[in-house]
């Protein structure tokens, strides 16, 4: 989710001693701390390299944090020092491969090893239930991270362009886009084992839900879908028109904007053609079990 990995971290406290650090379960009442806490790292990194903040504001930062508390699927992590919250992680666990974020870090105690103690706790979380691979998005601009993520074991597999811009509202002849329904969640599943290997079914469950979530069809077939298309949604297609078709019907683009792979040059070369800007570059990185897609794809932020 940005920072430090989607971490955040900033600053430096010389001499932090962090052995009255204290890892406990999240709950709800920590969502205020906790998103003050988000917004504040993740502008702050944001300002130091003259990027736009991945979280706008502090009330945005509560909701996001409050949402990831609240929700069964997501795995929470609170860090205290001498009894004050310094710090929080989540583990997306919707789906069998699971995704790590928002890690976020106090700025008045960030580089004293409260990041890295609040990895080492979801890693391990994602260990004892049996996840294959555990994935995360990090900010391109921020160096120590990016170390910080090799050190513990992952792999960089591929670097996003996070795009933004006005919606293109386009119908493509020959790919039409509608709603998703309950009774594509299969379809949907179908395709996301046929591009990634794995399904992601639990975030399509929940977009199903929140009415979110779009499917693009080739003769009567579903060939790709999208929860939404937004910096916390993901998309897959069979093909790249397919994405091109479910991108051109989104009615916005929410939050920073979608995550386009760099390497998939036809696709985003048609984003930069129908408006679209690139934000800022993210790096996905990985640990465990990772199939090179086979097809078209937009991760989320988390992965």
């Amino acid at each position: 989710m940005g920072s430090e990995g989607w971490v955040a971290a900033r600053g430096r406290e010389e001499g932090m001693a962090i052995v009255t650090l204290t890892l406990r379960p999240g709950t709800a009442d920590d969502a205020a701390e906790c998103g003050r806490i988000c917004y504040e790292a993740f502008s702050g990194i944001a300002e130091e390299h003259a990027f736009p903040p991945d979280i706008p504001s502090p009330e945005v930062g509560v909701a996001l944090i409050e949402g990831a508390l609240t929700h069964p699927g997501f795995y929470g992590v609170v860090a205290e020092l001498d009894g004050r919250i310094v710090g929080s992680n989540f583990l997306d666990e919707r789906s069998a491969v699971v995704g790590v974020g928002p890690v976020t870090v106090d700025p008045a105690t960030q580089n004293s090893g409260v990041g890295r103690r609040l990895m080492r706790d979801v890693m391990d979380r994602a260990a004892e239930r049996g996840a294959p691979g555990i994935r995360l998005l990090q900010t391109g601009y921020h160096n120590r991270s990016f170390s910080l993520y090799v050190g513990l074991g992952f792999v960089h597999r591929a670097t996003m362009a996070c795009v933004q811009g006005p919606p293109i509202r386009r119908a493509m002849p020959g790919y039409p886009v509608r709603e998703a329904t309950d009774a594509d969640l299969g379809p949907c599943n179908d395709v996301c084992r046929q591009v990634h290997g794995v399904d992601r079914g639990g975030e399509v469950a929940d977009a199903l839900k929140q009415g979110t979530a779009l499917v693009v069809e080739r003769e009567g077939r579903v060939t790709g879908y999208a929860t939404d298309l937004a910096f916390f949604a993901h998309a897959v297609g069979e093909t790249t028109p397919d994405l091109q078709a479910l991108i051109a019907a989104a009615p916005q683009f929410g939050g920073p904007g979608i995550l386009v792979p760099t390497e998939d040059s036809a696709l985003l070369k048609w984003c930069l053609s129908n408006g679209l800007k690139v934000v800022q570059l993210m790096s996905l990185m990985t640990i465990g079990l990772y199939n090179r897609p086979d097809g078209a794809y937009l991760p989320s932020i988390l992965y």
